[in-house]
C-alpha cells in the first residue's frame, strides 16, 4: 500500500496543495506555497524534502492588534 503525505512549505511550515508518494521523486521542482504565497525550488526523493533555493522576498502584511 502507497501512503501518501502532503508536501509542507520549507518557509512556513503550512500544507501545500500537493501530496507525494513513497515512490515519488521530484527535481527541480517550483514548490508554491498558497499561504505565504513564497515559491521555493525542491528536490524530493522518498518523501524526504530539500530546498534548493527559497525565494528570499517576504511579503510584509498589515496586523492590527
Amino acid at each position: 500500500m502507497n501512503e501518501t503525505v502532503w508536501l509542507r512549505c520549507p518557509v512556513c511550515g503550512n500544507k501545500t496543495r500537493l501530496k507525494v508518494r513513497h515512490d515519488t521523486e521530484l527535481i527541480n521542482f517550483p514548490l508554491y506555497c498558497p499561504k505565504c504565497k513564497q515559491e521555493t525550488l525542491i528536490n524530493v526523493k522518498k518523501t524526504n524534502l530539500s530546498v534548493i533555493k527559497a525565494n528570499t522576498h517576504i511579503q510584509k502584511e498589515n496586523i492590527e492588534l
